[in-house]
């Protein structure tokens, strides 16, 4: 996490940036600031991690706030988030009894959700180098998602140039690092897209809370600082006359405080699993993003040889077909012939009466 000061402010009241420190620990060098005299303005800036220890040391003070979803967690009933605070004090070394310069006093308040959009963006099943974007300053920095070819999570998945076979078992881990221990990782729903950008394109959930798709397998979700599940590769039907599919997967990621992230996991134990639930794309926007690089799927041989068996099942039906026409045909014929000779035997032998008289 970063706070920055502005430094000409202080050499104003006639202090530096030695002379400053978060919540009046001037005698550590952890809680001091780095100035940074090429910034326009120039600035003091702080740096302290989410961990226990780095919060404590600097007597920050955390408090997690519960609130109703509104606007971009519109979606969700409850959110939570964490509001980091404190003071950064100035220092008067002189000791004196009295002073003449008036003491600076900043008070910063950073509230942050819990809930992110985790973009797996190209998921085009191959390679898996992660670039993590922070966008925002958040908690984002310490999240990420990997895929694995194994159910042991230890082999990252590595696919052809020519792309996946389809129903290829992919593994998928989200993991918070760097974090405090307070946290868990709560996945709320993974869904694949055929855009890079997850609103306003053809779209497949791959789980929603409990309902998910048949091909999904969860594993842990809500009791660590990792997430994991699986799923196999497929293609999207828009894309039946291309060689391959290229999608992309997207995770809606909450970080939530242990005690507190039971409450937020839907009791998936009523039989709803293997549902499928289609709903709009959420109104989330990606205000973090974990990008990863393209899952590509391609065509399978089989689907070209059973096109070939259904050619060689449509000749020998049609061949059928004729030889029963032609059947009829002859039929047709021989009771014809039959009719025509009874009918001309009578005919004669009424002439043989007819001549007898």
């Amino acid at each position: 996490m970063e706070l920055e000061i502005l430094l000409c402010p202080l050499y104003f009241g006639g202090y530096n940036e030695s002379l400053v420190a978060l919540n009046g620990h001037f005698g550590k060098a952890s809680c001091q600031g780095t100035p940074n005299y090429n910034a326009n303005p120039p600035v003091v800036k702080f740096n302290f991690s989410m961990l226990d220890d780095s919060l404590s040391a600097c007597s920050n003070k955390v408090t997690i706030i519960e609130e109703t979803g509104s606007g971009v967690f519109s979606d969700y009933s409850k959110i939570q988030y964490v509001n980091i605070s404190g003071t950064i004090n100035t220092y008067d070394p002189s000791g004196a009894t009295i002073v003449y310069r008036q003491e600076l006093m900043y008070l910063y308040s950073c509230k942050y959700p819990l809930q992110y959009l985790t973009n797996k963006t190209e998921a085009s099943v191959s390679g898996v180098s992660l670039a993590i974007r922070d966008n925002n300053g958040s908690f984002i920095s310490t999240l990420s998602m990997r895929l694995f070819q194994d159910v042991s999570y230890t082999s990252p998945l590595r696919v052809p140039s020519s792309g996946l076979s389809l129903k290829t078992r992919i593994f998928v881990e989200v993991r918070a690092t760097n974090l405090t221990q307070r946290f868990n990782v709560l996945l709320d729903r993974c869904y694949a897209t055929t855009s890079h950008f997850p609103l306003n394109s053809t779209y497949y959930d791959l789980f929603v809370g409990c309902n998910y798709d048949i091909q999904t397998v969860m594993g842990i979700n809500g009791d660590s600082q990792k997430a994991r599940f699986s799923f196999e590769a497929f293609r999207f039907v828009q894309d039946s006359n291309r060689t391959v599919s290229t999608y992309y997967v997207h995770c809606a990621t909450r970080l939530c405080e242990k005690l507190f992230c039971g409450s937020l996991k839907q009791n998936c134990s009523g039989g709803s699993g293997g549902l499928r639930r289609r709903r709009e794309v959420t109104s989330v926007s990606d205000t973090a993003t974990v990008t990863s690089g393209p899952i590509i799927t391609k065509m399978n041989n089989d689907g070209t040889e059973e096109h070939s068996g259904d050619s060689d099942g449509n000749r020998t039906v049609l061949g059928v077909a004729t030889a029963a026409v032609l059947m009829g045909v002859f039929c047709i014929a021989t009771i014809a012939a039959i009719f025509y000779r009874i009918h001309h035997s009578k005919t004669a032998a009424t002439d043989k009466t007819i001549l007898h008289h």
